[in-house]
């Protein structure tokens, strides 16, 4: 044990406490810089710093406290039965639920309410509710579940949300009456205290009055313990990915969650394609490998409106604390990838250097001694072609360009990859000498943002063009030093960053910084994972739309531009798109293939 770090120690010490509190003794924890989540037993919770700062330390407990509470004291079953199907009442009826089996534990154990508070801390940081300016901004389901806590458990609301809870409270508390307090007599009894919870959500007209629970069926399915739900959550561990349920995401929902919301409340009509499942794990982007059917020719690319679009720094995307807890769980995943790029990227750095290399004229007339003819000199002095001469050798002044895609569906390992390779190239181009910028592109909400909310106010026109809010990043500019850039990357880390993904002007905007460059040669590498997805704009537009755009990109670039363009797709075949791109299948194969592609491209004249 004397081996163990912090670290080790803690997330240890974490787990038999999780295992004691949910009486559950197989329940694994580990850490997570993504979305705090549990599948089944096997809990991820936020990765504290490596001085284990007494805040960080409590997020990490009160996360592992809120899984061990639901396994012990929430019945999937019985939740799954009399959930209602709206989107938004959906997503109360899971918030409420999670304040009651938190309240449970709270009610018995001042630390574990402690622990709970600084998740709930966590929580409303990246909720919309901390942004909210109106009553339509903020989240339904946030604000119920803040106050429905507050009644339960006499816990303050978070400073960050209370402006916004008071922006509905009035509304709130003119609907559910006693709501609140029936609830607070019945946290024992899920059963009871779901139908109270059903009866709030009629009472808030989110559901049909006439609808009733059907429990019928679930008189067999109610355990005392919760062990139906244990073992539908075992059976889900052989095929589950570690990411969190519908019910975990509650209150935990982005700003695009809260506009679809907004949408669907507003009784607006659901095109094929355009709305799955609520939540951000049903609104992750479909990545089929598509033929392609040409468009034609009089098809042209529009976009609804550029008012909401953004370029942006990482770092005014994220708090320094974060950022530097974000970096130091990228780092952690070079563990098993450390030898094996660095390798790489020396193999990169030995064939720009020998491009580099100096290089001589010998048995010349004049210039300088030639060492190895010193003997001849001194015996014979007055023979000639004992000189040397620096021969000049050209190496094109260069700047590469990594353009990442920053979609919902490079979450996880691929974008994890993509930022350790993103890093391995600045530190190795930076010592040859090569100016290397990184840039990442998504979308600023799911399914459309303000773009949409404009193109609803307006009436709807027929065929509006890309109609999302697009977030240009940037990571990394050319003439940034790395150690001034290097934590930026941690940024891709972070939950709820990556959304949806509109190449063709991601390919536009990073090509067009690069002919912006003094360099002579200039090198363009995007990483993604497919073809571009936005479901609002796929929605009201004829198939096919993104793609074609990003086509007709590609097709210029690799013709006209004098940038040098390869692609590496992750999974999905990219090179129906690009000329010289390459296909991996397995995302450990990523910095390899990056390296290559790059040595390639510099051998290239």
């Amino acid at each position: 044990m004397s081996d163990e770090s912090p670290l080790d120690s803690f997330k240890r010490a974490l787990t038999g406490t999780a295992r004691a509190l949910a009486r559950e003794p197989e329940i694994e924890v580990a850490w997570s810089a993504d979305s705090p989540s549990a599948q089944g037993r096997n809990f991820r919770v936020p990765l504290p710093g490596r001085n284990l700062p007494p805040e960080q330390a409590a997020e990490a407990r009160g996360f592992a406290d809120s899984f061990a509470l639901k396994l012990r004291h929430h019945n999937l079953k019985l939740h799954e039965a009399n959930a209602p199907s709206d989107p938004v009442a959906r997503a109360c009826y899971d918030a409420v639920e999670q304040v009651r089996y938190e309240a449970l534990g709270a009610s018995g154990y001042e630390g574990i309410a402690d622990n709970l508070d600084a998740a709930v801390e966590l929580r409303t940081a990246s909720d919309p509710i901390a942004r909210a300016q109106n009553d339509g901004d903020v989240p339904l389901q946030s604000a119920l579940g803040l106050m429905l806590r507050e009644q339960l458990t006499g816990k303050p609301i978070p400073e960050r949300a209370r402006a916004g809870v008071e922006l509905v409270r009035e509304y709130i508390e003119s609907r559910t009456g006693s709501d609140f307090e029936d609830l607070a007599g019945s946290l024992e009894d899920q059963k009871a205290f779901q139908s109270l919870a059903l009866d709030m959500l009629r009472h808030l007209e989110l559901t049909d009055p006439t609808d009733q629970p059907d429990s019928a069926d679930n008189e067999d399915g109610e355990d005392e313990d919760g062990q139906d739900e244990q073992e539908d959550e075992s059976d889900d561990e052989t095929g589950g990915d570690e990411q969190p349920s519908p019910a975990e995401m509650a209150g935990e929902q982005t700003e695009g969650d809260a506009e679809g919301e907004a949408e669907t409340e507003a009784g607006e009509e659901v095109a094929d394609g355009e709305l799955g499942d609520e939540g951000e794990e049903g609104m992750m982007p479909v990545r089929p490998n598509r033929p392609w059917t040409d468009l034609p020719d009089s098809f042209d690319y529009t976009e609804y409106t550029t008012q909401y679009d953004e370029e942006i720094a990482a770092a005014e995307l994220c708090d320094a604390e974060e950022l530097d807890r974000l970096r130091a769980y990228l780092d952690s995943q070079l563990t098993g990838l450390q030898g094996v790029v660095t390798r790489l990227a020396n193999r990169l750095q030995r064939r720009l250097m020998a491009q580099q290399n100096r290089s001589w004229d010998f048995d010349q007339e004049e210039g300088l001694l030639d060492a190895a003819r010193l003997a001849r000199v001194v015996i014979s002095p007055g023979h000639s072609l004992s000189y040397k001469i620096e021969r000049d050798t050209e190496f094109k002044d260069t700047v590469v360009t990594l353009l990442i895609d920053n979609s919902g569906s490079m979450r996880g390992r691929p974008i994890s990859i993509a930022a350790i390779s993103a890093d391995i190239m600045a530190r190795t181009l930076e010592r040859c000498g090569v100016k290397t910028e990184i840039l990442g592109f998504t979308t600023r909400a799911w399914k459309g943002g303000q773009a949409r909310e404009k193109w609803l106010a307006d009436g709807k026109p027929p065929q509006p063009g890309r109609l999302n809010d697009l977030r240009h990043i940037l990571y990394k500019k050319a003439d940034e030093p790395w150690r001034r850039a290097r934590r930026n990357l941690g940024l891709m880390m972070r939950e709820g960053l990556l959304k949806e993904n509109i190449d063709g002007e991601a390919l536009l905007w990073a090509h067009n910084r690069l002919i912006a460059r003094p360099e002579d040669r200039r090198i363009l590498m995007v990483i993604s994972d497919g073809a571009p997805v936005d479901d609002s704009t796929l929605s009201v537009n004829s198939a096919g739309y993104l793609e074609s755009h990003l086509r007709k990109v590609i097709d210029w670039i690799e013709k006209q531009s004098p940038v040098q363009l390869v692609a590496v797709g992750i999974g999905h075949d990219v090179t129906r798109y690009y000329k010289r791109a390459v296909t991996i299948m397995d995302v450990e194969q990523l910095g390899g293939t990056i390296i290559e592609q790059l040595a390639d491209l510099f051998e290239v004249e």
